[in-house]
């Protein structure tokens, strides 16, 4: 079983309320290897979607990278930041957001949800796919004899609800169970 929670929770509690659970912290904070499935980390050679030939060190990189506001384009050079800091692209310092470029040659501006699915989501099930193989193998096994508990800042797991951000630790556990979302 692997359950999300939120990585504000304080440790106490959880081991309180999951006292047989292995807990393991997903996000850019974390102190081990399971660091490697925060969308910020370097994991390196991610293809930009709708880009041919070009590629990014992290999903939120592109993420951040491809968004267009109202007088600001995209901005490429984050797709090759490795240091997992100063990465978002805020309407407060930018303004009105515009869309997500679809790539970096694209005309077309992509919605949230439309780039979420075409662009975020792609991008996140390479890295489990191509670079994290290992690790994900290690949540299933672990996850098949104890409850696992994965941190994450964020804990919307709905793909289809852009009112909070989509928590990739859901897309681990969706990824593991079988029914990552296409």
């Amino acid at each position: 079983m692997i359950i999300i929670e939120s990585k504000k929770k304080k440790l106490e509690t959880l081991k309180k309320e999951y006292p047989d659970a292995m807990i393991i912290d997903v996000t850019s904070h974390a102190q081990d290897e399971f660091v490697k499935f925060s969308p910020f980390y370097p994991n390196g050679g991610i293809p930009v979607p709708f880009t041919e030939g070009l590629v990014a060190v992290s999903v939120e990189g592109i993420w951040q990278g491809l968004k267009v506001f109202e007088d600001v384009d995209i901005d490429t050079s984050l797709f090759s930041k490795r240091d997992m800091k100063n990465m978002k692209r805020t309407t407060r310092k930018y303004g009105p957001m515009r869309g997500h470029r679809k790539g970096v040659h694209g005309e077309e501006l992509l919605g949230y949800l439309t780039a979420r699915k075409l662009i975020y989501l792609p991008c996140y099930k390479w890295v489990l796919e191509n670079k994290l193989p290992k690790l994900v193998t290690a949540i299933r096994i672990i996850s098949k004899n104890k409850p696992v508990v994965l941190l994450d800042y964020n804990t919307n797991p709905d793909v289809y609800n852009p009112k909070s951000p989509l928590s990739h630790a859901s897309l681990i556990k969706a990824y593991i169970e079988g029914n990552y979302p296409e």
